[in-house]
């Protein structure tokens, strides 16, 4: 995928009926919760250090989802106000966050939310700011930083098996979903994280921008990792009747062929700029 491709894909994303971008993943709000990754401890330790955080630090958070990043942060001491549009996910943050005081969590989108202007010493965004409009989305982050403030984006690139898991699984995409048969590897991914990082540079809201990403394993049970493909925006665009055959044929191959389990890895990446 070249950057043009990229930011057009991203267009389709953040383009469409606010309403239906609210609501898009309740279907699989507890699966998202459940079996998506977290971020390697590794990877938050080099955020924090770049942005500067501490305890004393206030971050705003777009997106926080079921704050699959949120909690790495907060046990720094931080101050974070979370936006999250997604009532689901909005209720299963606020469980996850219970032990953290010094969370809040408002349901409501980056768009909406009233703009409290240099107030935060980051705005952070995990796997959520495609969403947005990027008329908005920069803009906005850029005016709610204060003076050489952080903006930091993270990333969890979709897990991917090996490519000779993959070839196999292959045959069964070609029969019920052709569409998303289709395997990103190490290259590609992290051509399109420079994509996203040159869409930051090109908003003209950021300077001095750092880029970072960890490679992890992780093994998953065929439930897991089945669970996992539900809470991928292409799986959630699949006609229930496809989708269902799609992953009983996925099923049996993983357990007749690889003994029900399958080790993935995935890329963890962020972009961390300052404000202009």
């Amino acid at each position: 995928m070249d950057h043009k491709e990229l930011r057009q894909t991203i267009i389709g994303y953040s383009s469409g009926n606010l309403e239906q971008r609210k609501n898009w993943y309740s279907p699989a709000a507890e699966a998202y919760n459940k079996v998506r990754p977290r971020y390697p401890q590794d990877l938050i330790r080099q955020v924090i250090d770049i942005a500067q955080l501490s305890s004393a630090s206030k971050i705003l958070e777009i997106g926080c989802g079921p704050a699959t990043a949120t909690i790495a942060f907060a046990e720094l001491g931080s101050s974070i106000l979370c936006l999250e549009p997604n009532p689901d996910f909005y209720n299963l943050a606020q469980q996850n966050c219970q032990p953290y005081p010094q969370i809040e969590i408002q349901n409501i989108s980056f768009e909406e939310w009233t703009l409290e202007a240099e107030k935060f010493d980051a705005v952070l965004a995990a796997s959520s700011f495609h969403w947005i409009p990027s008329d908005v989305g920069y803009p906005k982050a850029a005016k709610a930083l204060r003076k050489n403030g952080h903006f930091i984006l993270l990333w969890n690139k979709q897990l991917q098996p090996s490519y000779e898991i993959y070839q196999s699984l292959s045959e069964i995409y070609q029969v019920h979903a052709p569409s998303l048969d289709q395997y990103e590897d190490k290259a590609k991914q992290e051509n399109i994280l420079q994509g996203l990082g040159q869409m930051v540079i090109d908003s003209g809201q950021f300077k001095n921008l750092v880029v970072g990403h960890i490679n992890t394993e992780l093994t998953y049970t065929v439930d897991e990792y089945l669970a996992l493909l539900s809470t991928y925006s292409p799986y959630l665009k699949l006609a229930p009747q496809n989708k269902k055959a799609l992953l009983e044929g996925l099923r049996h191959r993983i357990e007749s062929d690889f003994g029900g389990s399958l080790k993935l890895s995935y890329m963890s990446a962020y972009h961390i700029a300052q404000k202009s």
